[in-house]
């Protein structure tokens, strides 16, 4: 019987494939590291080819000892607002994926704010302008690859988010869900269609843009002879929502008012404000979370650039330590930070400052600083961010928010999650199954295909691992909270514009 579902959760640093069983268990995991291009300043890429043979690789590995007919479907989850365009025909990338954290429309943005399209924008797509979006991403690749704008208007090539751009390698169908499509700037949240005013105003020819589908549905199915996925063919691919969506599906945040951090690369809050969207007064921005059964959920959401790729800067620039866990060991060895700061705004601040000219700054330093009050300054520094999203969610969901679910790499830390904890004077819960941005893809698939028959099935199937209590003074933990303020202060607006 087919009762395993096959998630594919592409992500900013890693291409992974996880195969869960009806229990939501974990059968089997893959993971292929892909390379980080950085060819200036600011500015971040990816090879869409390489994304695309790390996965498929990832998806081999993950069924290779499954037996023929046990996938039912095939979930879809990613990094989402990075932007890839390639031509219809040979399937060839124009250019190379310009990341989510890539800061080079920076100008582009501002220009579009000069020309007072703050509001248009906002009113239409929930989002503010910034160059984290996809839509002035696509501009750039047209701008700068010659002859592409033309080829683009003749529907010669095609865009996509990450979720896109793999479904129609699988596939052969050209579809972005309704979550990925409401991170590009171009996509009406109201009417669930593209702003056909926005495309003109951006320059992004129509032609190229994918058709807007909901969560949960058949996209199309396996081609056959995909190399190390021939017994694949055939299994319809049927979920497919971007990663912090996922997570929060994943996380069994079904009902409104209820919020999961996912500490990533970035960190990611949401919240589920339920069937309309609610509008941010506080830095925050509102997305499609998922349509499943014709029912569209919409979520508040901050975003953190920075987070657990701040102990990936640790542990490869700075070499401070040599693997991820080890930051624990020496952030263990201090009482705290020694009024050490670390601002992690190396590609700018993200909500709720939105500033594209803010860069990254240790402060406090001493004579007497040592790594363990650096390492510990990191992870107060991701945890503060954090902070700063759940305030801007309180202020505008005008409800308190009484629990935290955490999921991510960097939740793996007791030490991360209780300063959270302490900061935020609320329980931060972690599950026992943390994969739950792949494990929210899955879900999305499995409700199409049969594997589950509702939300209230998975939501039973969640189990916390440790829920984490506040314990320090709260006058100690606000102090501290001051201070980080402060230093956001300093860094603020740093690169002259």
């Amino acid at each position: 019987m087919s009762d395993h579902v096959l998630a594919l959760d592409q992500g900013t640093t890693s291409s992974r494939a996880i195969v869960f069983d009806r229990q939501g268990r974990i059968l089997s995991l893959a993971q292929y590291p892909f390379t980080q291009h950085y060819p200036q300043a600011g500015w971040v890429e990816h090879d869409p080819m390489e994304i695309w043979d790390t996965e498929r690789r990832a998806a081999a590995e993950a069924v290779a000892h499954l037996p023929e007919g046990s996938i039912a479907g095939i979930g879809v989850t990613n990094q989402r607002e990075t932007t890839i365009v390639w031509d219809r025909a040979t399937g060839e990338p124009v250019y190379n994926a310009i990341v989510w954290q890539c800061r080079r429309t920076a100008e582009l943005c501002e220009e579009l704010k000069r020309q007072g399209l703050e509001e248009r924008i906002r009113s239409s797509t929930g989002l503010l302008i910034d160059a984290y979006f996809s839509g002035s991403k696509i501009r750039w690749i047209l701008d700068h690859v010659p002859g592409l704008r033309q080829r683009a208007e003749r529907g010669e090539v095609l865009f996509g988010t990450v979720e896109t751009w793999l479904i129609w390698q699988l596939t052969g169908v050209h579809v972005t869900d309704y979550s990925n499509a409401s991170r590009t700037m171009l996509f009406d949240i109201h009417r669930l269609c593209w702003d056909e005013e926005l495309c003109g105003i951006l320059g992004v020819p129509m032609a190229m843009l994918p058709t807007p589908v909901g969560s949960s549905q058949v996209y199309g199915r396996v081609k056959p002879g995909i190399p190390g996925l021939e017994k694949l063919a055939g299994v319809p691919v049927c979920g497919a929502a971007g990663d912090q969506q996922a997570a929060l599906f994943g996380q069994t945040c079904f009902a409104p008012g209820e919020a999961k951090n996912t500490y990533g690369t970035g960190c990611f809050t949401l919240m589920n404000v339920g069937a309309a969207p609610v509008r941010s007064r506080a830095g925050l921005v509102t997305s499609v979370a998922w349509q499943v059964n014709g029912e569209t959920t919409y979520a508040l959401e901050g975003s953190v650039f920075n987070g657990g790729s701040t102990i990936q800067w640790l542990r490869d620039e700075l070499k401070i330590i040599s693997s991820a866990p080890e930051i624990n060991v020496l952030a263990s060895s201090v009482p705290d930070s020694g009024g050490v700061v670390v601002v992690p705004a190396f590609t700018g601040l993200g909500a709720p400052y939105w500033d594209m000219y803010a860069r990254g700054a240790i402060l406090g330093i001493t004579r007497g600083t040592n790594r363990g009050h650096i390492a510990r300054a990191v992870l107060e520094c991701i945890a503060a961010q954090v902070t700063d999203l759940m305030l801007a969610m309180r202020q505008d969901a005008g409800c308190d928010i009484t629990l935290l679910r955490a999921d991510g790499g960097a939740s793996v830390s007791d030490i991360l999650l209780q300063l959270q904890a302490d900061l935020l004077r609320i329980p931060v819960d972690r599950p026992e199954m943390v994969e739950t941005t792949a494990f929210g893809a899955a879900a999305l698939a499995g409700l199409c295909c049969g594997v589950w028959k509702d939300t209230d099935e998975l939501r039973a199937l969640r189990r916390s691992e440790k829920v984490f209590l506040p314990q320090r003074p709260q006058a100690d933990c606000d102090a501290d909270y001051r201070l980080w303020k402060r230093a956001v202060g300093r860094a603020a607006d740093w690169i002259e514009h």
